[in-house]
């Protein structure tokens, strides 16, 4: 496997993980303290960090999908080519 599906993978188990840990929190009653709101803060927080990193992966991953730009013509100068060394 490689390390970027590894990567995914690790990412959708932390996401799970810290989810699950929020709602078992709730649910048994431990959220409403102090330091159970702190642990589930800190699930949400883990959650949300590891779901931007899994759009930044995404969205990499479609970036690297796309074909490449089509090359320009030999004769038409191109839009990268400094002016000033192009008269000379």
């Amino acid at each position: 496997m490689s390390d970027r599906g590894f990567l995914f993978l690790f990412s959708i188990l932390m996401i799970f993980a810290s989810l699950g840990a929020t709602v078992y929190l709730v649910a048994t009653g431990q959220a409403g303290t102090v330091d159970g709101l702190f642990l589930v803060v800190t699930a949400l927080l883990i959650a949300v960090c590891f779901v931007i990193y899994l759009m930044y992966m995404i969205h990499v991953a479609a970036e690297a999908a796309k074909p490449a730009a089509q090359p320009t013509k030999a004769g038409a100068p191109s839009s990268t080519t400094n002016p000033v060394t192009a008269r000379s």
